[in-house]
Formats: structure tokens, sequence, C-alpha cells
């Protein structure tokens, strides 16, 4: 993928406003594309958008394939006719600067329940024709996941792994049964992946339609307690049961004297390659079929990977195991065609892993905040760096800048105000200035960088098994001086959406937006 001089924001679609509890694909969602267009920004990065499962993360999903039905927005419902005014007469007072996951996802699951219904009674010939297409069109992972959701609800969300074992291994027999007996409540499953899909794919329309590109993002592993993993037992490391035997993770490093335990079960790539990773390009392919450029988390993960016993407590007691490498990609690219992918090679990155990603000419990410802590030869220098990446302030696993810069102590802060030539009373902006005037291809800001927010903005501090993911900005923060003081920097720096050809050439990619 060869991009050149484009810029990004990172905001996750739960972070709009709105009275519901939780950002939205409503008109929320399509002010902000406005906004960026006014603003001349080509690129809004999401986080992962599949069903959130433990501890609310997007990177702890219960599929793969499926989408977060708490952004449905009701709004649109109540256009459609599937929610009525009394329905939404007495919402609960929800915070508006933060999402609280568990009442919002009781009180929308009800909003659904009753849309669903309204639906299911009394919906249009056409419209119930394009909700059995959507049905048709997905049923290689749509059946499996509604059956995986309905079933989980029956044993109080406990893991699949835990349920009686007739249906926990997916006997047939079993899998008959409750499919007869939870007929309602999978028809409702489908029902809410057939409206995130819906608005979604609308929303990507009115983006593209702005000359605004979607940057989406995969996690290389899956959740245990996952559709994908119980329907493709095969597909990964698991014992009899079904409980995982080896779980993915990274070694102790500079940050953890005992690593990260993450928990994924790891993939038996022997058997995805007999199969000619068609798991794997099915996931993918959707994956595009959602989004336009889409980035990898974890990527040095396909060069090798931390195995870890199940058994063990941490990461320490493991071992580096190869990965796919390069056979995937080729069988990716093959099936799909050019994979306009970014690669998350943060962290301690081999030659190897390099050398993967730029055989595939798969942009990697550097990040500002990571630029400070050694000498000249720090590789997230902007100096350092070749235009082929991405280059970020901070992402969503790190502080907010100015929240980072205030933690600092006076020997770092030091080192940046020498860098910058600047008394950093602005740290944000001069990162943002110092992200837009680098030679990195891609430079994406978060939205809270642009807000010049504190630590009271961040959005994830890994590690933290709870208070996540739930920070939400107010109304009336995107005006029109903020839009102004971005294009002015896209301006500057000449980051107006070119593509180069492999020949050199420089043709347009994206119009650029003019702000009246």
């Amino acid at each position: 993928m060869e991009w050149t001089r484009v810029s990004g924001i990172l905001l996750h679609p739960t972070s709009f406003p709105g009275r519901y509890g939780i950002g939205d694909l409503g008109d929320h969602a399509l002010r902000f594309v406005d906004w960026l267009a006014a603003a001349g920004v080509q690129l809004w990065q999401t986080l992962a958008i599949g069903p959130t499962g433990y501890a609310d993360s997007p990177y702890a999903s219960f599929s793969a394939f499926a989408g977060n039905h708490m952004l449905i927005s009701p709004d649109c419902l109540l256009e459609q006719g599937d929610l009525v005014a009394e329905d939404v007469a007495n919402i609960p007072p929800f915070p508006s600067e933060r999402v609280d996951f568990g009442n919002v996802i009781a009180f929308k699951t009800n909003l659904l329940r009753s849309a669903a219904q309204r639906f299911f009674a009394g919906a249009s010939s056409a419209r119930r024709d394009a909700f059995e297409q959507f049905c048709h069109d997905n049923r290689r992972w749509l059946d499996d996941f509604a059956l995986f959701m309905a079933v989980k609800a029956e044993h109080n969300l406990v893991a699949w792994d835990h349920w009686e074992t007739d249906i926990a291994l997916r006997q047939p027999k079993a899998l008959i049964r409750w499919r007869d007996t939870l007929t309602d409540q999978i028809r409702f499953h489908k029902y809410a992946q057939y409206q995130f899909f819906t608005q979604w794919n609308a929303l990507r329309r009115y983006a593209n339609e702005r000359h605004v590109k979607i940057l989406g993002d995969i996690p290389i592993f899956v959740a245990h307690d996952s559709a994908d993993v119980w329907s493709h037992r095969e597909l990964f490391y698991l014992d009899e049961r079904g409980g995982p035997t080896q779980v993915a993770g990274v070694p102790p490093d500079y940050f953890s004297a005992t690593g990260q335990r993450w928990g994924n079960p790891l993939y038996r790539w022997d058997l995805l390659k007999e199969q000619g990773y068609v798991w794997w390009i099915d996931r993918v392919r959707h994956a595009f079929a959602l989004v336009d450029i889409l980035r990898i988390d974890h990527f040095r993960g396909f060069e090798a990977f931390w195995e870890i016993p199940a058994s063990e407590p941490t990461a320490v007691v493991g071992r580096w195991v190869k990965g796919p490498g390069a056979d995937l990609f080729l069988a990716l690219q093959s099936a799909l065609g050019e994979l306009p992918i970014i690669a998350e090679d943060l962290g301690v990155v081999t030659p190897e892993v390099v050398a993967l990603r730029e055989q595939f000419n798969l942009p990697g990410m550097k990040v500002l905040q990571f630029a400070f802590d050694s000498d000249a030869t720090n590789p997230y220098l902007p100096f350092n760096l070749d235009r082929d990446c991405v280059i970020y302030t901070g992402t969503h696993d790190n502080n907010t800048t100015r929240g980072w810069f205030e933690a600092q102590s006076e020997e770092i802060k030091h080192k940046v105000r020498l860098y910058l030539g600047s008394d950093c009373h602005d740290i944000a902006w001069d990162l943002i200035r110092l992200a837009f005037a680098s030679v990195a291809d891609i430079a994406v800001i978060p939205l809270q960088d642009l807000l010049n927010l504190g630590i009271e903005g961040r959005m994830n501090l890994p590690g933290e098994p709870s208070g996540n993911w739930q920070w939400r900005f107010p109304t009336g923060v995107l005006t029109e001086e903020l839009a102004r003081r971005i294009k002015e920097m896209i301006d500057i720096y000449g980051r107006y959406g070119l593509k180069r050809d492999k020949v050199g050439n420089v043709g347009d990619w994206l119009t650029h937006t003019i702000m009246p």
C-alpha cells in the first residue's frame, strides 16, 4: 500500500455524544464526518467494532464477524418505525462524559427487542425481503453467531465451555434442539446484526461521498468465549472439553516483570494452511466489506508468537513459536488482491518482523510519545522515520499527550522542550504539528489530543480490568475554529491525500475539501 501525505483522526463510535448513554451510528456520527470533511481530514480511524465481551473491550469480542449492536442508533429505528416515541420516552439519566456499560447494555437491549418485535409483526415486504437477503448473504457466520448468543443468554452469559457438554461440543441433536427452542431469540440477534450492518454501511457511504475513508481494526487473535472458537474448535488448540491448552500473550519486558497473559486460544496454523487459510480469507474479506483500510493488531504474531501453557497464571513461562509468515499474506493477496493493511508493529520487533511487513509493503506504526525516552537513535523520532509508516501522537492504549507529558520526569520534559524548541505549554498541539510535519505518509491524531485533554480523556489503560473504553466527548466541541486549525496544518504540511503508483507518479486519491 502506497499513500502519501494523508491525515486522520482516531475516534471510536462509542465516544460520540447523544442521549442514549453511548455513541452510535446516527446523527452525531454523520455530523462528525461533516466536520472531518470541512477540516480536510481524509481518514477516520476506529477501534474494532465487534460486540464487546470481557471488560467491554473491543478487542475481546464475541465474534470476529458480527457488529456491536450497542452502536445501533435508536433514532434511525424511530425513523423506520421499528421504534415509536413512547419507547424512548423514559431514557435513564446516563452520564454524558462516559459510557456506563452495564446500564446502557440493559437499556439498549430492551429497546432493540421492542424494535425487533415491531419489525417482525409489521415490517413491509420489501424490508422483510432485505432482512432475509442479509441473513442469506451472511449465513456462514450469522447462523452460528445468533445461536451462540441465544444459548449464552440461556446460560447466564457463562463461557461456552461451561455449557452442557452436548451443546458446548455442538453435537447435532443438541444444535437442532436449541435452534428449535430459541427461535425467537435467534431471530432477534439476526435482526440486531441486520440493523447494525444497514446503519454502518450507510455511514460508510456517507463518509466516502465526502472523501473520508474509514480505517478499521481487527485483532490478530480472537476471544476464547466467542462464536468463532465455539463453531471452529478444530482451528484452535483446545482440550476435549473446549478449554484452551495454549494461550497468547507477550513475555516479560521492561514494562512488566511477568509479561502479559492475554488468554486468547492459539491458532492451529498447520490446519489453517491445509485448508488454504479459508477462515482468515473470509475474515479479512468481511472486514474490507466494512472499511477502506485495515489495521491488524499485534502484527508481529504472524512472524512468531509467544505460546503460554494455559495452566500458567502469568506469561513468564512460554516460548516463541513461528507463525504463518508470508504464506498467509500470499494466500490473502491471491484471494483478495492488493492489501490496504497497516501493521501494528509496536514493541520489540525483530528483523524478521520488519522483513515480513516490508515484503508486502505494509506501513508500520510510530508513536511520538515513545520518542523521547532514549537518545537520538530512538526509532520513533521523526528524523529516523521512513515515509512508509503511520505516525501517531498516541494510540488508544496511550495516555493523552497532555496527560503523558504531565506525568514525565523533569529530565524527559527538558528533552522534549529542547527537541521541539518550545516551552510545551500547548504540548498536544506541539506533537500534532510534529506528526503532521514528519515524512510519514499517514498522520493520525486521537481526538482527545485535538481537544487538549488530560488523563480524563484516556480511552484504555492496558492491564486494568475495568474502567476502560468509557470516554465520550460532549456536544459543541467540534467547532469551526478547531476545523480551521487542523486545515491550516494540512495546508502547511501538504497532507492533501495523494497516492503514489508503482512507477512513482502522483495522482489524486482524495479530493481536498475546502472549508467554507
